[in-house]
């Protein structure tokens, strides 16, 4: 019984800590990942030239952005790279510290998708918080997932010549939907060809 309710208390603090947490605030990495940077550089030794710089200028421009649908990632100056993904396309999300993280009070935070990668889709480096930022993301990926947003307009359901119970539903994905279509159609030229 007391177990249980620890178990229960534990569990609404982590949902009260994610619904507290406030992600806007997260749009630049932390000062000590510059520190990091140069120790990851110095670790080089000969490499360190050619190393330190693309991590000043990454660092430089490294921009966070979450909104209502999606986390934004942004960085460079001469080969610019942007990655913005949807709650409801992010699959798993890991933290990960090494030794270096951890005397500095870092983090990283690996969001990865359906995309057939092996490597995660978006890193969000020099995060002090990760846990916070972890349990916001599974929320909003969950809450996409189950409250569904609004179909895009091109989702909407196909009109067929054979009415099927699957139509009844929007598809959210594109890909489902054509593939519906395709099914209902070869069913229905089936049937014109067994009739005639």
């Amino acid at each position: 019984m007391m177990l249980e309710s620890l178990a229960d208390n534990k569990t609404r603090t982590g949902h009260a800590s994610a619904a507290a947490f406030d992600p806007s605030t997260i749009t630049r990495p932390d000062p000590a990942l510059m520190r990091y940077y140069v120790i990851v550089s110095l670790l080089t030794v000969f490499g360190f030239p050619f190393v330190i710089w693309p991590m000043i200028f990454k660092y430089n421009t490294l921009r966070y952005s979450f909104d209502d649908k999606g986390v934004s990632m942004s960085y460079g100056w001469l080969f610019r790279k942007e990655v913005y993904l949807t709650y409801r396309r992010i699959q798993d999300i890991h933290v990960s510290r090494n030794i270096i993280h951890r005397w500095l009070g870092l983090s990283a935070v690996a969001v990865q998708t359906a995309s057939g990668s092996s490597s995660a889709e978006m890193t969000i480096e020099g995060i002090t918080n990760p846990e916070a930022l972890r349990d916001f993301l599974y929320m909003k990926m969950r809450g996409a997932r189950e409250h569904g947003d609004a179909a895009p307009p091109s989702a909407a359901p196909l009109a067929s010549s054979a009415p099927s119970p699957s139509h009844a539903v929007a598809h959210p994905d594109e890909t489902l939907a054509l593939l519906h279509e395709i099914r209902d159609e070869l069913r229905a030229l089936r049937a014109s060809r067994g009739s005639g």
